[in-house]
């Protein structure tokens, strides 16, 4: 069966099944919107959804379980096995073997998103620390997913409606941010903002803020040169090119003075400079969405948060958020396609 003639299928790697993973998983799903314009597949063990059902009282929730894609029902929650065995489900507690299990599901994901039998992903938080080894080196979604596919680069783009913040640096130290924060990389990862904001999001001529990378924009020079020998021949350049770019603003006043509201887009230089802001503003909604990949990914704006799993507290509105992101992007590339 042809899944291109049928509603769209969203993949969901479950994750860390002893973080709040799965919790947030089983609500975001019960909404009965995820039945009308798409099928949700969850990529891990049925055992592990049912552990979580019966422990936080989910009567209600109700799966599928498939050994292939062959046996999707498209309108189900369908759950596939990563591997044979469900690890021991230990609500707050870091294990190697679940650990495992997020990784097995991310694989066996990312490897069905590739071979286009799912239209998007979602990936469920997951422990870098479980899943790390001394054979596998992993640095974050973000990263793995471009490697997977092949992408040369891409950009974490965190979304909440009309919030989209990017970052030109992502998972490393902030000692190395001002080495690797270079005019080509400020293109690049601008250029992605702008493409992704096209077509991914429809917005025709997206205007996109680019922030500083020291106090007060550098001062003109008194705190840091890296605005003037790095950013802002980066923002001319593409000013030359016809881009709707602006800056280098300091990212407090920028923030503070709530001129997000002005912009489709907005380019933060570091990780914690884009995402304190970010969360601060819109963490109960917020989604990572992985732009510039020739395959859709999205992810709640959330780690694993051991001190509430299995407790029934966990806000599944970032991860409901993920999941219909990624189902209208979807769309949105098909009505594109249709449009051809």
């Amino acid at each position: 069966m042809s899944v291109r003639n049928q509603k769209p299928i969203i993949g969901i790697s479950i994750g860390d099944v002893n973080g709040i993973g799965v919790e947030v998983t089983l609500k975001a799903l019960m909404d009965n919107r995820t039945h009308k314009n798409f099928t949700p597949l969850i990529y891990g063990h049925g055992k592990a959804l049912s552990y979580y059902r019966k422990a936080l009282g989910l009567e209600d929730f109700n799966f599928v379980q498939i050994r292939s894609l062959d046996e999707i029902q498209y309108k189900r929650v369908n759950v596939i096995n990563a591997q044979e065995e469900c690890p021991e489900i230990i609500p707050g507690v870091e294990t190697q073997e679940a650990g495992k299990l997020a990784l097995e599901s991310l694989k066996m994901a990312v490897a069905d998103l590739k071979d286009e039998k799912i239209q998007a992903l979602v990936t469920a938080p997951l422990n870098k620390s479980n899943i790390n080894s001394d054979d596998f080196h992993f640095v974050g979604h973000t990263e793995f997913l471009t490697g997977a596919v092949g992408a040369k680069n891409s950009l974490m783009f965190m979304v909440a409606e009309q919030l989209r913040v990017g970052l030109v640096t992502g998972h490393i130290p902030l000692a190395k941010v001002a080495k690797a924060v270079t005019t080509q990389k400020i293109k690049e990862k601008a250029n992605l903002m702008l493409q992704s904001l096209e077509k991914d999001f429809g917005i025709a001529k997206p205007r996109v803020a680019i922030l500083g990378l020291n106090p007060h924009a550098g001062e003109e020079g008194l705190l840091g040169e890296e605005e003037a020998q790095v950013i802002r021949p980066a923002i001319n350049e593409l000013k030359e090119q016809g881009k709707l770019v602006f800056g280098p603003y300091p990212s407090d006043g920028f923030f503070g003075m709530m001129h997000q509201s002005k912009f489709d887009g907005i380019l933060a230089m570091y990780h914690d400079q884009g995402l304190i802001p970010f969360k601060s503003l819109a963490f109960d909604n917020g989604v990572n969405f992985t732009a510039g990949l020739p395959v859709i990914r999205t992810s709640p704006d959330h780690g694993t948060a051991y001190n509430i799993a299995g407790k029934g507290l966990a806000d599944e509105g970032s991860m409901r958020a993920a999941i219909f992101l990624a189902a209208d992007i979807v769309q949105h590339k098909e009505s594109l396609l249709e449009e051809i």
